[in-house]
C-alpha cells in the first residue's frame, strides 16, 4: 500500500514526526526522488542537530546515489549554511531540519542549484508523486554505476563568505548575547564571529535535538525570555536569537527589549541601498509600513509580495532585487543567491551598531514608527466565512481600501490589519498596525470580536 504524504508534504518542504510520520525508508526514496526531480548528478547533504537528523539524512543520500548521483555530505550545518554549500557549488541540495518544531519533528528543505527553493510548484508535488508510487511497487531500479558518497567541511568558507559582504573591521567593539536555542547557532556563530571586536557571551550553544532550555522558536516571545535577562544582566549591546536551523535571527537591544523584524529590513535595507543605489527591495504585505517608507527615503524601490519564503525568492529573482525580509525575521539577500541567511542579517546590525556611538534602541528608532499587535492566532473552524464577514463589515466605508493578494488586507490613512488563513491549521493569522497604540487596539479588538464571534 503507497504512503501516504499527505500529512508531512507541506507547501515548501517536508516535515512530520519520527518515526510515526515518515523514516530513514520514505528518506531513501525521497533522495531517489529528488535525484529523478532534479535530473542531478551531483547533490549536497546537510542535516541539523536533531537525534533523527543523521539517520534520515544518510538514507537520503543512498537513495540518491542508488540513482546514479554523487553525494556531498556537509554534516552538521545551518540551513544557510546548506544554501551556501549549493550555491558556491552549483548543486542541488537537501536539508534535514524541521526548524522550530518539537524534538519528534524532523523535515527536508529541498532547493535546486544555485539555492533556488523547490517547492510544490516547482518540484516537490512531483517528489511526493514518486515517493507514494515506489512505497507501494517497490524501489525505482538501480543506475547502472552508483553514485559516490563524500564528506566535506563548508563551515570555515560559509563564514568566511559573510564576513566579505559586510565590513566589521573598523567598527567599535560591542558585547553580544547570542542564544542559539541549542540549535545550529551553536555550531556557526564561534566560527563566523572568531577574529571580530565581540565580547561574545553564549547561551544553550550545546547541540541538542531534545531543546532542553526553551522551544528554538524566538518568534514566540516567551523564548527569549533568558535572552532578554541576560542582555540586561551583563550589560550588553545586543542580544541575538536564532531559531533551531539558525535560519532566522531574532535582536534584542541594550534595554533587553525586542526588535521589531520590520525594523531590522528597514536598518538592513537602507545598508544595503547604500551599496547598490536605486535597487529593488522586497517585503511581504505583513512587514510595517515603515519598511517601504525607508526604502523610498533611500531611493529605493519597494515591491510588495505574499508571505512565504518561495514567493520571496521568485520576485527577487524576477525583478533582480538587492535585499528581502519577512516579519518572521527571516531576511533574503540577492549576495547570497537570494536565499535566506538570518547570519547576513546578524552581520548587517552589529556592522551599523559598531559604526556609530549611540545605543541599538537609539538606532533602530528612526526604523520602528508605528505600534503593531503582533501576529495574533485565532481557531476558526469557518475560515473563509469569518473572512467574508470582516471584509463585509469594513468594504464600502469612507478612505477604507481592501485588496486579497494574501488573505485580506484592509487599510485607512492611520491603520492597516490583514487577515490570513493557516495553511496546515484550522487558523486565522491577524495582523494590525497603525500610527497609535490606542487606534491599533481598536482595530484589533473590532476584528478579532468579528473573528471569534461565536453562531
Amino acid at each position: 500500500m503507497a504512503a501516504d504524504l499527505s500529512q508531512i508534504v507541506k507547501a515548501y518542504d517536508v516535515r512530520g514526526v519520527v518515526p510515526e510520520q515518515w523514516d530513514e525508508t520514505l528518506a531513501e526514496l525521497f533522495g531517489a526522488a529528488f535525484v529523478q526531480v532534479t535530473a542531478a548528478d551531483a547533490i549536497v547533504v546537510g542535516h541539523d542537530m536533531r537525534p533523527s537528523s543523521p539517520g534520515l539524512s544518510g538514507a537520503f543520500a543512498r537513495g540518491a546515489a542508488r540513482l546514479g548521483a554523487d553525494v556531498t555530505l556537509i554534516g552538521l550545518c545551518s540551513t544557510d549554511q546548506l544554501y551556501f554549500a549549493s550555491g558556491s557549488l552549483d548543486l542541488p541540495g537537501a536539508m534535514f531540519t524541521a526548524s522550530h518544531n518539537p524534538a519528534q519533528y524532523n523535515g527536508i528543505k529541498m532547493c535546486r542549484a544555485g539555492a533556488a527553493p523547490v517547492g510544490q510548484d516547482t518540484g516537490l508535488s512531483e517528489i511526493r508523486t514518486l515517493v507514494e508510487r515506489w512505497s507501494d511497487e517497490g524501489a525505482p531500479e538501480a543506475a547502472a554505476t552508483a553514485g559516490t558518497i563524500t564528506e566535506r567541511d563548508t563551515l570555515a568558507d560559509y563564514a568566511a563568505h559573510l564576513k566579505a559582504l559586510v565590513d566589521l573591521a573598523a567598527i567599535r567593539p560591542l558585547k553580544v548575547v547570542v542564544d542559539a536555542g541549542n540549535g545550529m547557532g551553536g555550531h556557526t556563530v564561534p566560527t563566523v564571529f572568531a577574529g571580530l571586536p565581540l565580547d561574545l557571551v553564549p547561551m544553550y550553544f550545546e547541540l541538542d535535538g531534545t531543546f532542553p532550555n526553551h522551544e528554538a522558536n524566538p518568534l514566540d516571545p516567551a523564548n527569549i525570555v533568558d535572552l532578554q535577562a541576560r542582555v540586561r544582566a551583563e550589560g550588553a549591546d545586543l542580544g541575538l536569537a536564532f531559531d533551531g536551523d539558525a535560519d532566522r535571527c531574532f535582536v534584542v537591544d541594550e534595554r533587553g527589549e525586542a526588535v521589531s523584524p520590520s525594523a531590522i529590513t528597514a536598518l538592513v535595507a537602507a545598508r544595503e541601498l547604500a551599496k547598490t543605489p536605486g535597487g529593488t527591495i522586497i517585503h511581504n504585505l505583513i512587514t510595517s509600513w515603515s519598511v517601504p517608507e525607508v526604502v523610498r527615503e533611500n531611493g529605493g524601490k519597494p515591491v510588495r509580495t505574499r508571505v512565504g519564503h518561495s514567493f520571496i525568492k521568485e520576485e527577487m529573482a524576477k525583478t533582480g532585487a538587492i535585499f528581502g525580509g519577512e516579519h518572521s525575521a527571516h531576511y533574503y539577500f540577492r549576495d547570497f543567491w537570494n536565499a535566506d541567511t538570518g547570519m547576513l542579517a546578524a552581520l548587517h546590525v552589529l556592522a551599523a551598531l559598531g559604526g556609530q556611538d549611540g545605543p541599538l534602541s537609539e538606532l533602530v528608532s528612526s526604523y520602528d514608527r508605528y505600534v503593531g499587535s503582533g501576529e495574533i492566532n485565532s481557531t476558526v473552524s469557518d475560515q473563509a466565512g469569518r473572512t467574508a464577514a470582516v471584509k463585509a463589515t469594513f468594504a464600502g466605508q469612507d478612505g477604507i481600501g481592501i485588496d486579497e493578494l494574501d488573505g485580506l488586507t484592509v487599510a485607512a490613512d492611520d491603520w492597516w490589519f490583514n487577515l490570513r488563513p493557516s495553511n496546515t491549521e484550522p487558523l486565522l493569522r491577524l495582523n494590525v498596525e497603525a500610527r497609535d497604540g490606542a487606534t491599533m487596539a481598536k482595530i484589533r479588538d473590532e476584528v478579532l470580536d468579528l473573528v471569534r464571534a461565536t453562531d
